[in-house]
């Protein structure tokens, strides 16, 4: 793995050493990437890469499966845990460590049980705390305009670009360190993904962003950092204009202008 010019933000969370297998096959080799505080990061590449196994590890998705194997750690900073380690409860790891989607996937609740469910989930009860934690994560998710009237309504009667807003709202409700998007516009029209765009930007001024896209245009207007894989390895990584622009690596510049993938 290559980096050039980073600058001093410091580290919040990195794959060290890490590899990851599903039963006996290897998907990801050896993969050492820091994450930048208050940054987003995009991750590259073409289908069957890793990019989203990579991205799911870092919330410990994988353990819903069995067979699945991690080797390295994932450490989370500035605490210095291994979220990988056995003793760590992954229900805590998804708390710190929120996930967005491909495709919205609101529960089947109301507006605001959707928004509560987290805080719920860590013992809040107060009605009062409830309804401006709710009330600040649709603000923060840009959503709270168009649904502070219908709280109650099912999450399910807004539209798509809405629902992965509120599914936005509710990873922030838990005041998450980081946010994992997988693909979070791919399923969205051009307008709705303009939008989730736009809050992206808006929020890497609070939290820690990693971000899967297939767009390199996307990436290329969202992201601080890009990180680009090919075959479950970290090929290159380093600031988005300088990934874009004047990569270190060949078979990086050969997918970023087309010539494979």
């Amino acid at each position: 793995m290559k980096a050039h010019a980073l600058d001093p933000t410091p580290v919040k969370a990195a794959a060290i050493n890490f590899s990851f297998y599903y039963g006996t096959f290897q998907a990801l080799k050896d993969v050492n990437l820091p994450i930048q505080e208050k940054r987003v990061t995009a991750l590259i590449g073409p289908s069957g890469c890793g990019k989203s196994t990579l991205l799911r590890s870092f919330n410990r998705m994988h353990d819903l499966y069995p067979g699945n194997r991690y080797e390295g750690d994932i450490r989370l900073y500035p605490d210095n845990t291994n979220i990988l380690d056995p003793r760590v409860d992954p229900i805590e790891v998804r708390m710190r460590i929120g996930m967005v989607f491909q495709k919205p996937n609101p529960f089947p609740k109301s507006i605001y049980e959707n928004v509560a469910y987290g805080l719920r989930l860590r013992g809040a009860k107060s009605r009062s705390m409830l309804d401006e934690r709710v009330e600040v994560a649709l603000r923060d998710a840009a959503l709270w305009a168009e649904v502070k009237d219908r709280l109650q309504a099912q999450a399910m009667t807004l539209s798509g670009g809405q629902q992965q807003r509120l599914c936005i709202a509710r990873c922030l409700a838990t005041d998450p360190e980081i946010l994992l998007f997988d693909e979070p516009t791919s399923a969205l029209d051009p307008i709705a993904t303009a939008s989730i765009e736009e809050l992206i930007s808006q929020l890497r001024a609070r939290v820690t962003i990693l971000i899967v896209t297939h767009n390199m245009q996307q990436a290329a207007r969202v992201s601080d950092y890009t990180a680009y894989m090919y075959i479950g390895e970290l090929i290159e990584h380093g600031q988005t204009n300088q990934i874009f622009l004047k990569p270190t690596q060949q078979a990086t510049e050969d997918y970023i202008t087309g010539r494979f993938g």
